[in-house]
């Protein structure tokens, strides 16, 4: 038990430790902290998700993807020792649903891969997007002033 702890924290496996922090003082930050703040506020979850008055909807949706992302890091981190690409030869969703890699780069027809691998890609293509500083600025005073057109883009 104490191995697998051990490995879960270890360069070499796909967990990545929250890599976007938001500086004290900024308005990422005070976000973030209301965003937990409300997480562990109970289960109504119109409240928690609720924009906060005054705030910047895109700014608000940048704190929530980035901490989404985060967990999702930890979540995977935790069930990957379970997944290789011989007990898991394709990236599915349960026997009806495949997923299939295209990033019109390196993989520019869908194509078939192990689960490990796809969620690597994909986690990786993640983080590309999140530390793009047009998509996700972090400066003080600057907004995410087109982050939901973008992600509609994205999902298009």
């Amino acid at each position: 038990m104490a191995t697998g702890f051990i490995s879960f924290f270890s360069r070499d496996k796909t967990f990545r430790p929250a890599k976007k922090n938001f500086d004290e003082g900024t308005l990422r930050f005070e976000l973030h902290k209301r965003a937990n703040a409300s997480l562990h506020s109970g289960l109504d979850l119109k409240q928690v998700v609720k924009l906060p008055p005054e705030e910047n909807v895109n700014d608000w949706v940048a704190v929530h993807v980035v901490d989404f992302f985060n967990r999702i890091n930890v979540i995977y981190g935790v069930v990957c020792e379970f997944c290789s690409d011989e007990t898991c030869p394709t990236m599915s969703g349960g026997p009806k649903y495949e997923y299939h890699w295209c990033d019109g780069g390196t993989y520019k027809k869908p194509t078939k891969l192990p689960a490990p691998k796809y969620i690597e890609l994909l986690m990786d293509w993640i983080e590309i997007q999140i530390n793009n500083e047009d998509l996700f600025p972090v400066s003080v005073g600057t907004s995410c002033k087109h982050l939901l057109q973008t992600f509609l883009l994205l999902c298009d």
